[in-house]
């Protein structure tokens, strides 16, 4: 993958003009001392071998393409949309088009149509079955009772299964909790959530809870979760595992996505160097497709919840370039991603700088065989922030137990504090292919409570504030108090007894200040010493009789 990286930064000359498309982004320092491993670009494969065809429609630098990879069809555009599998082994890609010769050519998208596709294969090609409305941007998930919902711009649509020949179209409601919605709701994506519940995110970052995909969709966020930088943010992808939620979201002026991980969906770290940009849609000769944009990603996942296939949309030149009738288009493609190892910690206490050993079980998987299959001697284990720059704790021994491997590292050098929930492995196959994988810590809660605070109401006649608190998360909260600061003084405080998973409690609290509060205030969620939530709302009155 190195050569391939390396060549991204230096993709083909266009032979339309970029103009307002593309800024490059200067990249930090320290990425350029980033190890193989560290950037979640380094997870791409070559594509599977397919049909390669020339003098197609497209600029040169894809004119030999793969077109039996994701769905392509003569006279037709195709933009986002992601794939789930049914029970009998086939696969689904709900993906938006239009006519290429639409007038106002790659414009014409607010008038694209979802259409239902299948294939064989995960990587296709995809036939289209039938259409299942307008729409755009879909993204479809699988609801607990084996229904199908496909997002799309604006609504829903719901069916029975997959083949279902009739989509009822409805709309999601939205309960915003006294917040303001970031950049508003478009370009959603979902996560299934442990219990069935499904976790949200929109276009703007903020993070949204159902408690079964379909009933209110109620934000638990006051500002965007992506990382704290310069960016024109859009098409988030979300998706959770048997350990993690992972995130990534592209900056598409910048034509480069980040990479973000969170144990419960709400608090993000962002790991360091690209998840994609261009040119990586490479061949496993080392040709790239060199598509002029990769946008919409979206991820196939398999039983374990790890992603081993991403597809985008792609086009081949400036959108507005794209015009009826003429050599341009766009499409949807399948990129294999390396899925990673299954890992667990062994040690029971909690790893801290003066842990002598860290035992780490590397699991046997079919087609995989850590006795046999791992370079214990390149094995780096700990924090990300030391393991992708080729830091972390050394392999000294190994084990076996049973088909898994057990492998003991000098805990010197983890960089592991007690914020951490999923350190990281980076090493290599005994025939020199890329090994990774997070691992889960037996004295971590991955099912935590998560405490939310709605917008509070003032009541001036009783001179109180009510507010509602309410539990998002997986088990049940620990008592915490709650404070309502108002120009920076507290005006109300209370407590608030343990809450089971979306249970709701309204407190009732008298305003200190025996005046009306001013407009803009935060409240603060705390317990065990720690901040829970800081969110910053305007004021409402209610008069009660």
């Amino acid at each position: 993958m190195k050569k391939i990286y390396s060549f991204l930064f230096v993709i083909c000359t266009f032979c339309a003009s970029a103009g307002a498309q593309i800024t490059e982004r200067p990249r930090p320092s320290e990425w350029d001392q980033l190890v193989e491993g560290a950037r979640f670009i380094d997870r791409f494969l070559p594509m599977p071998d397919g049909i390669k065809s020339n003098h197609l429609w497209g600029t040169q630098c894809v004119q030999n393409r793969y077109v039996n990879n994701g769905i392509e069809v003569d006279g037709m555009s195709f933009w986002g949309g992601n794939i789930l599998q049914s029970a009998d082994g086939k696969y689904h890609l709900y993906v938006c088009g239009w006519p290429e010769s639409s007038p106002k050519g790659h414009m014409f998208w607010p008038n694209s149509t979802v259409f239902h596709a299948v294939g064989e294969t995960l990587s296709g090609p995809y036939v289209i079955q039938n259409s299942v409305g307008k729409g755009h941007n879909p993204e479809a998930f699988r609801l607990a009772d084996g229904r199908i919902v496909i997002y799309v711009t604006g609504g829903y649509y719901i069916a029975e299964n997959e083949n279902s020949p009739i989509w009822t179209y409805q709309q999601f409601e939205f309960d915003q909790r006294g917040r303001n919605i970031i950049e508003g709701l478009s370009n959603l994506t979902f996560a299934r959530r442990p219990d069935n519940s499904y976790l949200m995110i929109c276009r703007g970052g903020g993070v949204w809870i159902s408690k079964d995909g379909l009933s209110a969709y109620r934000q638990i966020t006051g500002k965007r979760v992506y990382p704290d930088i310069d960016g024109r943010f859009e098409d988030p992808v979300v998706w959770k595992d048997s350990l993690q939620y992972h995130l990534i979201v592209n900056d598409w002026l910048g034509r480069i996505a980040y990479y973000q991980r969170s144990k419960d969906g709400l608090h993000w770290v962002t790991e360091q160097g690209e998840a994609y940009m261009p040119g990586i849609s490479y061949h496993k000769d080392g040709e790239v497709e060199k598509w002029f944009k990769y946008e919409r990603a979206k991820v196939f996942q398999d039983s374990l919840g790890r992603a081993v296939q991403m597809n985008f949309a792609v086009i081949d030149t400036i959108k507005w370039e794209d015009l009826p009738g003429d050599k341009h288009s766009s499409k949807n493609i399948c990129i294999p991603l390396n899925k990673g190892l299954l890992l667990s910690v062994l040690n029971k206490e909690p790893i801290t700088p003066s842990t002598r050993r860290i035992e780490l079980r590397i699991k046997a998987e079919p087609g995989f065989n850590p006795h046999t299959d791992v370079d214990v001697r390149s094995l780096r284990f700990g924090s990300f922030t030391e393991v992708n720059f080729g830091r972390g704790c050394k392999a000294v021994k190994t084990r076996k137990d049973g088909k898994d491997l057990i492998v003991v590292f000098n805990g010197k050098g983890s960089g592991i504090t007690a914020d951490e929930f999923a350190p990281k492995l980076i090493g290599r196959k005994t025939n020199g292919e890329l090994l990774y994988g997070y691992a889960d810590l037996p004295y971590v809660d991955y099912s935590p409570s998560i405490l939310s605070a709605g917008c509070p109401v003032y009541d001036a006649e009783k001179n109180t504030l009510k507010v509602k608190v309410t539990n998002f998360g997986l088990s049940a909260s620990q008592p915490a108090e709650i404070e309502i600061i108002c120009s920076g003084k507290t005006i109300a405080k209370g407590n608030v007894g343990s809450l089971q998973p979306y249970e709701e409690k309204e407190l009732s609290l008298k305003n200190l200040q025996q005046q009306k509060p001013q407009t803009a205030y935060e409240v603060v969620l705390s317990g065990n010493k720690k901040e829970i939530e800081r969110t910053s709302f305007q004021i409402s009155s209610k008069q009660e009789n």
